[in-house]
């Protein structure tokens, strides 16, 4: 919502502005001209870029028109996941959690908590940790190293995505250059026209230096900032886990191990400790 908001207010001010002082409108309508910046700056992206990443970019853009998918009702439901699990290895043992882990999609457990379930990531982090400590890993620092390896990995293939269009945008203006030469070098083959027609040339190849730095600028830069911060958040989501598994391998109880989870969280998602304490009061005794 916010991000269309923003574009709202960069279409409105800048091309309101224009008219206000008395420009015409149609003087910017130029698609050659686009079709010159965005084209180039989408074969530049192809060719610099890995396929993954290609890919992963309409999914990019995709999380920054939808927002951030991590809001603090998200963090309850994995904070109560997380009691019931570590309550389960306090109680029957850590080899207690092995039918849950194997296959958490028919796990009743886990299917109390359908948001996570859905998570992907997040679901393939936690049942590996906690497989592992099923196998018997109970050194919490060797584990914390191994958590921070693999949470830097993921957190580098979302930046590659985020960094991958910045460069695109970083390199529009350069692109709005071009089209502008090249608007430039076919007013000078109509040089014996009248001077209403080549103002008119004139004026639409300068279009191209327009738009290329008002495409970069106004919308896909702030895009690529918006698809790390929503990257972010979610690694995030991955730190909430790694801070209660850790805690409960250093001994802690379940309800101080989610506590610990509760305080690695963003202070504006983060819900209070009360209610965190009403949600796994009102849960049901794991299975």
């Amino acid at each position: 919502m916010g991000l269309i908001v923003g574009i709202l207010i960069v279409l409105g001010c800048t091309l309101g502005g224009y008219a206000a002082m008395g420009g015409k409108l149609g003087v910017l309508w130029q698609p050659f001209e686009a079709v010159i910046i965005v084209g180039a700056a989408i074969g530049a992206f192809v060719i610099g870029n890995t396929g993954s990443v290609v890919k992963a970019a309409g999914g990019a853009i995709g999380k920054t028109l939808k927002g951030s998918k991590y809001k603090k009702d998200n963090y309850i439901e994995l904070i109560s996941l997380l009691y019931q699990i570590l309550k389960v290895a306090k109680t029957k043992g850590n080899l207690g959690l092995e039918k849950h882990i194997e296959n958490p999609q028919d796990s009743a457990l886990f299917q109390q908590f359908p948001g996570v379930l859905s998570n992907e990531t997040a679901i393939t982090f936690l049942c590996d940790y906690l497989r592992m400590m099923t196998l018997g890993s109970d050194d919490p620092h060797e584990m914390e190293t191994l958590m921070d390896e693999e949470i830097e990995v993921v957190h580098h293939e979302h930046s590659e995505v985020a960094h991958a269009l910045q460069t695109m945008a970083d390199g529009m203006p350069a692109l709005g250059i071009v089209a502008a030469v090249l608007g430039v070098i076919k007013t000078m083959g109509s040089i014996t026209e009248p001077p209403e027609i080549l103002g008119k040339l004139i004026g639409g190849a300068l279009v191209g230096t327009f738009l290329g730095v008002w495409v970069s600028y106004g919308f896909l830069g702030p895009i690529a900032a918006k698809a790390q911060s929503v990257y972010n958040l979610e690694i995030k989501y991955l730190h909430c886990i790694k801070a209660a598994l850790l805690a409960h391998m250093h001994g802690s109880p379940p309800a101080v191990s989610v506590e610990f989870a509760r305080k690695a969280l963003h202070s504006h998602d983060r819900p209070t400790f009360y209610e965190v304490e009403d949600a796994v009061g009102a849960l049901p005794p794991p299975g």
